[in-house]
């Protein structure tokens, strides 16, 4: 009975001197026997883990499968982001503090793809991607092609140029030139003929003379189609989609061959801008003189410009 009260005594004495010393009470863990994790949860650590958990439900975000919609056709699809808790917890635990740009987010994939839907034409990307695409359709207006390729390459800005298959046979050298820049290459048939009107027959050899000769001049087979003057009926969209190609029409029209007022037409353009817009343009004088203008005006908006394959894939772009 003495050894018991004298053992108690003991524990009282050391349990008062840990306490005035400010040593932590879980270091009593080894003596109880404490499971390590009982342990963590009353560290400050542990409370870092619980603010990387409730993060779950603030920053992850469900993926968008691609879908067919009733006005816009094919949308694609776009990842989703979850947070990685362990790996975050890594990044942030020297300094046990948890910070939102510290968080380590992972991107998932959504069920439904691009590729999975039935040939449809596209007219934007995923309205969630904060990025925009130039389609600039090439078969005459030669002449404005070297300022517009000065301003890209000032900006930084990458764009998706459509050729003509004949127009890239008398001019190798600036089809050339376009591709050197690391702009992404299109199809814009042949001959520039109302595809819309056209046979299957017609069609089927408009776009693979127009393959062969990108393969020819430029070592590119497209992956992307622009219909002359947007017109495309299911025969054209089947038949890309045949030839491993998607059809892409457009978002927003500059209507740049009407030579309207290069400011004003930046302006009115980049004001019906959006996420996923698709902006049609020409080699034309209004272009040449507003598109850094227009450029400057949609990256105020937060949006990024990249080409049209970079905006209809499904990479997140400003994950955090």
């Amino acid at each position: 009975m003495k050894r018991q009260i004298l053992s108690i005594s003991i524990f009282v004495l050391i349990f008062v001197l840990m306490v005035q010393a400010g040593t932590p009470l879980h270091s009593f863990s080894t003596i109880h026997k404490t499971e390590p994790a009982a342990a963590h949860l009353s560290s400050p650590s542990a409370s870092l883990y619980e603010k990387l958990e409730k993060a779950s439900d603030m920053y992850n975000e469900a993926p968008r499968d691609a879908v067919i919609d009733k006005v816009w056709k094919a949308i694609p699809g776009y990842n989703g982001k979850m947070v990685n808790v362990k790996e975050s917890y890594e990044v942030m635990k020297e300094s046990d503090t948890f910070k939102e740009e510290d968080l380590v987010m992972d991107e998932i994939s959504p069920d439904v793809h691009l590729k999975d839907l039935p040939p449809s034409p596209i007219y934007k990307g995923n309205p969630a991607k904060p990025m925009v695409s130039f389609l600039i359709n090439v078969s005459w207006g030669e002449e404005h092609i070297p300022s517009i390729l000065k301003t890209l390459r000032e900006e930084n800005v990458k764009a998706t140029f459509f050729l003509e298959g004949k127009w890239v046979q008398k001019q190798p050298k600036l089809a050339k030139m376009i591709k050197e820049e690391g702009h992404e290459i299109g199809s814009h048939a042949y001959s520039h003929p109302n595809l819309g009107e056209s046979t299957g027959a017609q069609i089927r050899q408009e776009l693979r003379q127009t393959n062969e000769t990108l393969e020819a001049v430029l070592g590119e087979q497209p992956s992307l189609l622009a219909p002359p003057s947007g017109s495309f009926n299911n025969d054209v969209v089947q038949i890309a989609s045949e030839l491993d190609m998607y059809t892409i029409l457009w978002t927003v029209d500059t209507i740049d061959w009407k030579n309207p007022n290069p400011m004003e037409m930046a302006e009115k353009t980049a004001a019906k801008v959006e996420n996923g817009s698709m902006i049609l343009m020409h080699p034309t004088a209004p272009t040449a003189q507003g598109l850094k203008k227009m450029i400057h005006l949609i990256k105020n908006k937060d949006l990024q410009l990249d080409t049209v394959t970079r905006l209809l894939d499904e990479t997140r772009i400003n994950q955090k």
